[in-house]
């Protein structure tokens, strides 16, 4: 890798730029393997297994639940946050960088250009390879939004963020209120379901009745979804294709687009006052990560701890459910930023870091790797193991795909300028072919 060697240099002349761009690459390939520790819960289990500790649970129980127990508490929400934060960087990155060469018309057309085709990336990534967690299309969506503030002040930027992850906060515990009543009132309906009760009340039995079962594990519910996830290609796309409209016209715009827009407009901000690029000191970095893991640990510890006095309660074990989920993730995401920001500036592990590097530079052809490859392990298309494996050795398969992206990825650029899916996406960006090899 070209800059490895800057990273462990002193802050001084040119060296700083390779080392700040080596810094956010090492980030993106930490949050690109990271994600694949929730992502792979959608892509081998049952889709109430995101969430549900009781999918995919098996004869290993203690094993199982720790592993659920361990992922949430140190990664889930997390890993999503720093790729988003990188995203509005990259925002930042592009925009202002094209408006200054290209004059601004030129660089808006870019800009939205590029967006674009990000969204053809993750219809694809959805409909094609059928991952019905895609978050492409979202962050294509936010990003589409995000050019009108690319010269926005970071102070301002940080006062946007944080007003929108409080609405977004406010939407999840009014979601959470809203479910548990509508949990109350079909119990209400089943103890008297000849009783005379209110439209209201049936109304909101009827919202519990249709929607539990993406939380509460119901076993012939599970075994249902199974088989045909695990029929063949046509029968898994209808299926996928059923899952992924649903989430666009709901839980896209209710959830997602705020949770995704509040932490770019918050990376923007970082990336502005060089947070996100190691141009920061070791103590600044040192505080946020001792500050982020004690918040994040904290708030995501007092949320486990529910979860196991409630018995896994569905809504409890929900963190879309949860006032106090956004601040644990932030928490979590800012502790992982601040360790791997020391890690940039130190001489410890060069070889990992030029390898996370390597990644990170490939996060986009990365990321459809995995769909790719669980798209064959999991579906009816190859191997159909969807349900079969508990939850410990999912993540056996996690190590597997980690070994081969740590080894590919380097191995690539080391031939070629850019990782497949970049190269596309730069290309039709661009309206011409790009550099393909380095020799």
């Amino acid at each position: 890798m070209a800059n490895t060697q800057a990273l462990a240099t002193p802050n001084t002349g040119p060296v700083v730029a390779a080392r700040r761009i080596e810094s956010l690459d090492v980030l993106r390939g930490v949050a690109l393997l990271g994600v694949l520790l929730l992502n792979i819960l959608g892509f081998g289990l049952a889709s109430v297994g995101y969430y549900n500790p009781l999918a995919g649970m098996g004869d290993h129980k203690e094993i199982n639940y720790a592993i659920w127990g361990i992922v949430n508490l140190f990664f889930e929400g997390s890993m999503r946050g720093l790729f988003s934060l990188l995203f509005g960087a990259g925002v930042v990155m592009f925009t202002t960088g094209i408006g200054s060469k290209s004059g601004l018309e030129k660089g808006a057309k870019l800009h939205y250009r590029r967006t674009f085709f990000l969204l053809l990336f993750g219809m694809f990534d959805a409909y094609v390879l059928l991952w019905t967690g895609d978050i492409l299309m979202v962050y294509a969506m936010a990003g589409a939004l995000l050019y009108p503030l690319r010269h926005v002040r970071p102070r301002n930027l940080i006062i946007i963020s944080a007003a929108i992850l409080l609405f977004s906060t406010v939407l999840f515990t009014v979601s959470g209120t809203v479910m548990g009543d509508a949990r109350d009132a079909a119990s209400i309906v089943e103890e008297n379901p000849n009783g005379n009760h209110s439209q209201l009340l049936l109304d909101e039995a009827a919202l519990w009745d249709e929607s539990k079962n993406t939380f509460e594990y119901n076993e012939t519910a599970v075994n249902e979804e199974l088989e045909i996830r695990r029929g063949s290609y046509g029968e898994v796309a209808s299926y996928t294709a059923k899952n992924v409209n649903e989430k666009l016209l709901f839980f896209t715009p209710v959830f997602m687009l705020w949770d995704a827009m509040g932490m770019m407009i918050l990376g923007m901000a970082m990336y502005r006052l060089g947070i996100l690029s190691a141009a920061r000191s070791s103590s600044f970095y040192a505080r946020m990560m001792v500050g982020g893991f004690t918040i994040g640990l904290a708030v995501n510890g007092f949320e486990l701890l529910r979860a196991v006095q409630t018995d896994y309660d569905p809504i409890v074990i929900t963190g879309y459910f949860q006032s106090t989920y956004q601040l644990g993730r932030i928490g979590m995401a800012a502790g992982w930023l601040g360790a791997v920001m020391l890690l940039c500036q130190s001489q410890a592990w060069s070889h990992l870091r030029a390898r996370l590097a390597a990644v990170g530079r490939t996060a986009l052809s990365n990321y459809l790797l995995h769909s790719v490859i669980c798209l064959v392990l999991f579906t009816g298309v190859g191997f159909g193991l969807v349900g079969v494996l508990e939850r410990w050795a999912l993540y056996a398969i996690v190590i597997g795909i980690w070994s081969l992206q740590l080894f590919l990825s380097p191995w690539w650029l080391n031939r070629f300028a850019f990782g497949p899916a970049e190269w596309l996406w730069r290309t039709l960006t661009y309206g011409t072919a790009q550099r393909w090899k380095i020799h």
